[in-house]
């Protein structure tokens, strides 16, 4: 009895002794808690780390999409530019990732990102539509090791991985034939400065009169100096242009399915081009155009209405009836109407109107931009769009030329989305 009596105390002395206890429990917690913040901050990285491979994918997978619809870039150099922009999102959080790692174990780690990463882009053309409509799919997965802190390695976790994947369409569909005819202003105000420098030569040369006395004798002189040379309005017309009928070209480079026209306006209107397929005879027009005079667009705006709805002695609309003949489609028509001032007068905008209601009357589709326009002039163009999203206000080059861009991409229904 005597000897359980005293194995009983000393258990009650082990038990009650508090400073025992707490050193055990603390033995046993204080690696898990340590672990547990470890895992704490390692899942914060984590998430980090996946949304910035989330991001580069679906970057990617747009860039590669756009770039094979938008600009016709061969699928190798697509491949390629996707996966540039991954390697470039990699760079920007690569010191973080190969923090304490040797030479060797940073190559290693970037020939597995290279091998990790999958790009497979898929081009269909469809059989059921006139012209070049094609759709491409691009598939991008990716993935890499993130190293752990060494606080969540004392759970025997020394990496997670880390991946993601995007997939993006492009298509062309161009279903439908169309006509479009472009009114532009080629007026004096059209050869002012822009705020855009011109990239290819961002200075010009000017002379100036530095004649002078020497003693009572004046020398004649001429002096030489150099400015910043901005590009003109005419001339960002010019680029916008080739960027609105480049997504119509892309859509349609045989031809068979669009016809351009244009015209162009000052005081009076100036000689136009017909309707005739493709693009190339637009361009050469607008390329051509040299800004001076007044500004009234009431009969340049007329004849293009003109030119889209005339009827031929058959008593058919002679684009419907072209069209049917080359592709069998009844053509959407477009016109795309652009100033950078005011009519000299009012009478002119009364003119411009009620053509413009005409268009809208019969179906026409009128795209409007107000290039750096005055109130009234954004008012005219205001009222003439066929929709809100129909009108522009471009207050720069870059501005007018993502306008036009628009309007291109919109009548070739030019797609890019990401679908995953």
């Amino acid at each position: 009895m005597v000897k359980r009596s005293k194995f009983r105390q000393s258990c009650s002395t082990f038990i009650g002794d508090r400073g025992g206890n707490f050193a055990l429990t603390a033995a046993l917690i204080i690696p898990v808690l340590f672990a547990a913040g470890g895992v704490a901050v390692d899942m914060a990285s984590m998430m980090m780390a996946k949304n910035q491979l989330q991001e580069a994918t679906d970057t990617a997978a747009l860039a590669a999409s756009s770039s094979l619809i938008n600009e016709g870039m061969s699928i190798p150099n697509a491949t390629k530019l996707a996966r540039d922009f991954m390697l470039s999102q990699l760079s920007q959080s690569k010191s973080s990732l190969t923090a304490g790692m040797s030479p060797e174990e940073i190559a290693a780690f970037d020939a597995a990102f290279v091998n990790n990463t999958k790009i497979n882009i898929v081009e269909k053309s469809a059989t059921n539509t006139v012209g070049n409509s094609k759709t491409y799919t691009v598939d991008i997965s990716s993935n890499y090791s993130l190293p752990l802190n060494p606080l969540t390695r004392l759970l025997g976790q020394k990496s997670a991985q880390i991946s993601a994947a995007s997939k993006s369409l492009s298509s062309s569909e161009t279903k439908n034939a169309l006509s479009m005819f472009l009114v532009l202003d080629r007026s004096g105000s059209m050869a002012e400065n822009t705020a855009t420098v011109n990239k290819d030569k961002p200075t010009k040369s000017y002379t100036y009169d530095c004649s002078y006395y020497s003693g009572r004798k004046y020398v004649s002189k001429t002096c030489t100096g150099t400015e910043t040379n901005f590009i003109t309005k005419i001339e960002a017309l010019k680029t916008a242009t080739e960027s609105l009928t480049g997504y119509l070209k892309t859509a349609d480079p045989t031809g068979a399915l669009v016809r351009t026209g244009a015209v162009s306006y000052n005081a009076s209107m100036q000689k136009q081009t017909d309707l005739v397929w493709g693009t190339d005879s637009a361009v050469s027009y607008v390329k051509a155009l040299s800004a001076s005079g007044g500004t009234d667009s009431g009969d340049a705006f007329e004849t293009a209405y003109e030119k889209l709805v005339l009827v031929n002695s058959k008593k058919e609309m002679v684009e419907d009836a072209a069209h049917f003949a080359k592709n069998k489609q009844v053509p959407t028509k477009y016109i795309v109407f652009m100033t950078d001032g005011d009519n000299n007068y009012t009478s002119a905008d009364t003119e411009t109107k009620k053509w413009c209601e005409k268009a809208r009357a019969d179906k026409i589709q009128v795209f409007t931009v107000a290039f750096m326009a005055p109130a009234r002039g954004q008012a005219l163009l205001d009222f003439c769009a066929t929709t809100k999203a129909h009108y522009f206000k471009a207050e720069n080059a870059e501005q007018l030329n993502e306008a036009f861009k628009y309007i291109g991409e919109k009548a070739s229904a030019m797609t890019v989305r990401l679908t995953q």
